[in-house]
């Protein structure tokens, strides 16, 4: 991850997490007023671009309540111009960073 006003815009303004915590580097954000369920920082990152596909994590799996919500992720996810692919059952689509993100039902 190589900048937090990205990561903080893609995680909330587009994903729709909400903040929980924010210090020097690195950024907290949550769902249903969880202390935090993702975890970004720049610590040894800082201005790093798209992550080589042999480094760091490649795939985050998140579960939601219902397909309404996958829904209405998939269109903010269009709306902001990524890439998404909708089998039905998962929602795809690459991060800023290109480290895969799948969203199903739970």
């Amino acid at each position: 991850m190589g900048d937090i006003p990205t990561a903080q815009q893609f995680s909330v303004d587009t994903l729709g997490f909400e903040v929980t915590a924010s210090v020097q580097g690195a950024l907290f954000v949550a769902a249903g007023g969880y202390h935090h369920h993702l975890a970004m920082n720049t610590w040894n990152s800082a201005g790093a671009g798209p992550r080589a596909a042999s480094l760091g994590l490649g795939q985050v799996a998140l579960s939601v309540p219902s397909r309404d919500e996958v829904d209405a992720l998939r269109d903010r996810l269009r709306h902001a111009g990524v890439d998404v692919r909708d089998d039905g059952q998962t929602l795809r689509f690459d991060d800023p960073w290109r480290m895969l993100v799948e969203v199903s039902v739970a």
